[in-house]
């Protein structure tokens, strides 16, 4: 009883709530276990998020595979299989899952496979070089990525369904900002080469095996009631039907045209990198750009959660103009040859880091409070699947690269971001009612 007490004591005081707090969308069986579930997200997602910097393939897996002598053309596969692996499967998937009364277990395989995924790269790393150890590591990445969309589809549904819509950003937020630290100090470790390089990020990518291994075993103590299971079909009827929602609610396609434009903040950083490098700014900062991103993360999550609770709208507003700020201002300097020398590149990363968090707490926040219990897993398939055909779509932003610069594909990018904030402005204000 103490010990429920402790953890009551700990929720009122992070969640700026009173003894009289009142559940909106979840029963009171829920709600009065919400307090401990509210702890276990945070530590599972804390623990998530750590490993997702730890093996981050904008930066940390492109500096591997790059002093392993993978081919370039390898390098460029990283982000679109991440990103399009572990979002375009989710469609298909989404019916399977939903015959789950219990979602969580399908969560805690996923963040398993995860782990295991992650320490294979390391061993990859340590036995293999050149195109072959390239290829194994590009297939270890679609194998998690294919595990991380898993979880995507599982984790906002059991969120619902444990965590009150007035306080799911601030969990996800304060994940945020404690993983943050775990990645700071892996930053300030590469930043001054306290150890070899090398055996840090290997390293690094033991342990965040480690870490997606434990989330899984303290997300499966989750106190989650028997959900929704009816509606489950074939993963072509799921489809039909999931494209049904996207026809009938104009609000999830405002949602999803502002997410698919705000891609700009996820897609970027290569770029940044790539004209960073010509001024002579590369990866010989690879620790300081990791840092930018961490500080970024540690900075921004939890107040970015907290808006997010009061209105994702605006928090999706903001996170648009600051990533078109950014993004803009990086092509200028880029394109007037000022990018070298100090740490312009990564504080300008810094920037742009501050606006993807806004982006990826806005964007899940709202389409969580947006969707009720009986759409939620659905759209949240379908407005993943739909932005990781996008995120495929991208890698036309290299031709354009290769033709044009780098800098104007940040120049498209700032402007992709202004009319998001076009698009945001639309959406609903789904924390009201």
């Amino acid at each position: 009883m103490a010990s429920r007490s402790t953890t009551d004591k700990a929720f009122q005081a992070i969640v700026i709530d009173d003894e009289g707090r009142v559940c909106a969308d979840i029963p009171e069986s829920a709600c009065q276990q919400e307090p401990g579930n509210f702890f276990k997200h945070v530590g599972a997602l804390a623990l998530t998020k750590s490993a997702d910097g730890l093996v981050d393939p904008k930066l940390v897996l492109s500096w591997l595979m790059t002093s392993l002598g993978a081919p370039v053309a390898l390098i460029g596969l990283l982000v679109p299989v991440r990103e399009a692996g572990a979002l375009l499967p989710q469609l298909l998937t989404a019916g399977f899952l939903r015959k789950l009364p219990r979602r969580k277990w399908a969560w805690a395989v996923g963040s398993t496979v995860q782990g295991l995924a992650a320490a294979a790269i390391a061993i990859i790393a340590t036995s293999l070089t050149g195109a072959t150890a390239g290829w194994a590591i590009v297939l270890a990445l679609a194998i998690l990525a294919l595990a991380r969309s898993v979880c995507s589809v599982c984790y906002k549904d059991v969120l619902g369904k444990t965590i009150d819509k007035s306080r799911r950003g601030t969990a996800t937020g304060l994940a945020g900002s404690i993983a943050s630290v775990t990645v700071i100090v892996y930053a300030l470790s590469l930043s001054f080469h306290l150890v070899d390089r090398m055996t840090l990020v290997i390293g690094g990518l033991f342990l965040a095996g480690g870490a997606w291994i434990a989330s899984a075993l303290l997300f499966a103590t989750l106190k989650e009631r028997p959900g929704a299971t009816d509606g489950g079909k074939t993963a072509l009827k799921e489809a039909l039907a999931n494209f049904t929602y996207l026809r009938a609610d104009p609000q999830l396609r405002r949602f999803i045209l502002t997410r698919g434009l705000l891609t700009a903040t996820a897609l970027a950083p290569p770029f940044m990198i790539a004209v960073g490098s010509r001024a002579g700014e590369g990866y010989d900062k690879l620790g300081f750009l990791v840092l930018a991103s961490a500080l970024a993360g540690l900075l921004s999550s939890f107040v970015w959660g907290r808006l997010s609770d009061g209105s994702s709208r605006k928090v999706l507003i903001f996170s648009a103009l600051v990533a078109a700020i950014i993004l803009a201002t990086t092509s200028w300097l880029a394109f007037a040859g000022s990018l070298a020398g100090g740490y312009i590149l990564p504080v300008l990363l810094f920037g742009l880091m501050i606006a993807y968090q806004g982006v990826r707490l806005g964007r899940s926040t709202h389409l969580v409070d947006m969707a009720d219990e009986d759409t939620r897993a659905a759209y949240t398939a379908l407005s993943n699947t739909v932005i990781g055909l996008l995120l495929l779509a991208g890698g036309v932003f290299s031709l354009v690269a290769h033709m044009f610069g780098g800098e104007v594909v940040l120049a498209v990018m700032a402007g992709m971001s202004g009319l998001a904030i076009l698009a945001a402005w639309g959406l609903d204000e789904v924390q009201r009612g």
